[in-house]
Formats: structure tokens, sequence, C-alpha cells
């Protein structure tokens, strides 16, 4: 999933103002999340430390996991030490994290090798000829225990 953070001060600038915005549709963010903090108390977790910081950023609606979490506070912090007026976005795809220097974890190589495998399942090459003999077909063998009969036509009469 996507997802794009936009920290800002508000207009009176004496709030911050964090909104979340998640991929919801193809390349169409839509707000999730929108939470207000009072200036003095995130100056105050600025001052305690990173984490003090994160853990007054996060709350029941808004809950980045770690590694956006400390983004978002070093963003938070980097707009309260150089006063500028500007807002911040951050971007984030989920898909980055699944992948280490490029490269996909295992677990989805070997997705990808058994959708290849499927596909070869597919080949009518590998079938012998053979086996769609009307002496092998199976099918024929059924004996079913419904019997239609042939003689008496099914009427359905539609009444409109």
């Amino acid at each position: 999933m996507k997802q794009k953070y936009l920290i800002l001060k508000n207009e009176d600038k004496t709030r911050l103002v964090i909104r979340e915005y998640a991929e919801l549709d193809k390349e169409i963010f839509s707000l999730v999340c929108e939470e207000t903090f009072d200036d003095k108390v995130v100056k105050s977790a600025i001052e305690k430390g990173k984490n003090a910081l994160i853990a007054t950023l996060r709350t029941q609606n808004l809950f980045p996991i770690g590694i956006y979490a400390e983004k978002t506070a070093a963003a938070v912090t980097k707009i309260y030490e150089s006063d500028v007026d500007q807002p911040i976005e951050l971007f984030f795809d989920d898909t980055d994290l699944l992948t280490k220097n490029g490269r996909k974890p295992p677990v989805l190589d070997d997705l990808e090798n058994e959708a290849a495998e499927i596909d070869g399942l597919l080949d009518d090459e590998d079938i012998p000829e053979e086996s769609f003999d009307d002496e092998n077909d199976d099918i024929k063998k059924i004996t079913s225990p419904l019997k239609i009969s042939n003689d008496d036509p099914v009427d359905i009469d539609d009444e409109d």
C-alpha cells in the first residue's frame, strides 16, 4: 500500500497538522486521517528526544509503523527547527519494505516460480495423443442414477 503524510502548521501557526493519505484507488490518494497537535506539546516532545516525539505523534487514529514514525518525527523536527512554513510531504510504499537491494523476498520468488509451473500445465505439448482416444474415454463408463425420458417433452409455460 502506498501512503502519503502531509505535515504542516495551521493558519495561526499555533498547531501542527498531520494528514495521512492512502492509495485506495490506482494513483489516487484519499485522506484517511487528520490529527492536530498543540505547538507546546510538540516542542516539549522534541526537547525530550525522538522517542518522546514519536509517542506524542502516535494516536489511536494515526499510528504509523516504526520506520514511518521515525521519518515523520524527523520531518516535524525539521519544521520546528527551521521555522519553515512550507508543508512537508512524505511518501511511503510498503513494497519498498518487502524488497531488499532491489531484490524480491524469497517468498515472492517462490510464488512467481509456482505461477510459471501452473502455466506449464496448460501446455498441450506434454500430453500424449493416445490419452484422447475414444477407447480410453472413462466418461462413457459413468452410470447416472437419474434417468431422463426422451419420450416426454418438457413443457415450460411462461406466464407474463
